[in-house]
């Protein structure tokens, strides 16, 4: 590819996310004569590509691994053909970051939801009650993404008093440290819009929720036009229906891009040990005082946690929470970790085997006689 040709390839993808790091990354493949382009959606085995000349419909069968975490996504930069009917994919560039959720199904599959993310914008309605239990859980996974976190309280005209907001506000912000947490409204001006603007102005943002968290109606704000459709949600529990049934690749008027999602029912995690450590830093942090280095926070001696607990310095909703979520993660790993499941069956033995002893010891050496 001679230099103008590259000038002019980074100067059409530039709003889509392209940079000097991918262009240097797909050298290779552009001595080859191949395309450089980013996949904007993905359907039935073929795929949109944003090119430097146009987008595209190319074929996956080349890029469709037995593993679910390798299949092309949104967000993907790709090597295409320049011609040819149909036309194929090649090849996928390195992930910079992917959001991985865990399936549904039994087979405990990780599940790819977007590729190069920059933020994980997590909408959380105000129109219900808050989960905050949920939105730790969505923060876990967006950590160990490796994009940064953004909360954003959407629906915030429905909490017309300040006060009230405030302190909803101050809840989620203690379940999310180290994370903005911007509250906004689509139908009037409260300020947060410019907020969220500003900071998905550059890079790639991925957009997520529950049907009914107003992610479409958030879309439309920040594309400053009615792109994505919008339904009315449930009077009854604030439900909504998937408006969005594909995951969706825009670019911002202001910059950056952005991937709409559906609507996730499930949030399992998958492989998220450290995202749930951040989540949750303050245990971690209190962890470091407490008397043994391999203190399960439970009932042990010296807990700086449960004292932390005790004391009202650390809600008991944060350890449940911590507690359940490094449980399911756990087994999410261990159904996929064969070493990892005999450890925990050894563990699981030593605890039963500790159990037994005490029972022994509190009845008395004859209570079997």
């Amino acid at each position: 590819m001679s230099s103008s040709s590259a000038s002019s390839v980074s100067s059409a993808l530039a709003p889509y996310g392209w940079d000097e790091a991918w262009a240097e990354a797909f050298a290779p493949y552009a001595a080859e004569g191949l395309l450089p382009g980013r996949v904007v959606r993905v359907d039935r085995g073929q795929c949109d590509v944003v090119t430097a000349g146009a987008l595209l419909r190319a074929d996956t069968a080349f890029v469709t691994p037995h593993d679910p975490l390798r299949v092309v996504c949104t967000g993907d930069w790709v090597a295409v053909e320049p011609g040819g009917n149909p036309r194929y994919v090649r090849t996928c560039l390195p992930r910079r970051t992917a959001f991985v959720r865990s399936t549904s199904s039994q087979r405990s599959e990780g599940q790819i939801l977007a590729a190069n993310v920059d933020h994980a914008v997590i909408a959380v309605s105000l129109a219900v009650e808050l989960d905050l239990g949920r939105v730790e859980r969505f923060l876990a996974l967006a950590w160990e993404s490796g994009a940064q976190p953004v909360v954003v309280l959407t629906k915030a005209d429905l909490v017309p008093d300040a006060v009230t907001l405030s302190h909803l506000v101050q809840d989620v912000e203690t379940s999310a440290p180290g994370v903005p947490v911007v509250p906004v409204s689509c139908v009037d001006d409260r300020g947060g819009l410019d907020v969220l603007t500003a900071i998905v102005g550059g890079g790639t943002s991925v957009l997520l929720g529950q049907s009914g968290a107003g992610k479409s109606t958030l879309a439309n704000a920040l594309l400053g036009e009615d792109v994505m459709a919008v339904q009315a949600t449930r009077d009854i529990d604030g439900k909504g229906r998937h408006t969005t049934t594909t995951r969706n690749l825009l670019a911002l008027p202001g910059g950056g891009v952005l991937i709409d999602t559906p609507g996730l029912r499930g949030v399992g995690l998958w492989d998220a040990e450290t995202g749930v450590g951040q989540v949750f830093s303050e245990i971690g942090e209190l962890a470091e005082r407490c008397r043994f280095h391999d203190c399960a926070h439970e009932a042990e001696p010296g807990c700086a946690v449960l004292a932390a607990v005790e004391t009202g310095a650390l809600p008991e909703r944060r350890l449940q929470s911590y507690r359940k979520l490094l449980r399911e993660n756990q087994r999410i790993v261990a159904k996929t970790d064969a070493r990892l499941r005999a450890e925990i069956r050894k563990d699981w033995k030593r605890k039963g085997a500790i159990g037994r002893a005490a029972m022994e010891a509190k009845r008395g050496p004859h209570w079997r006689s």
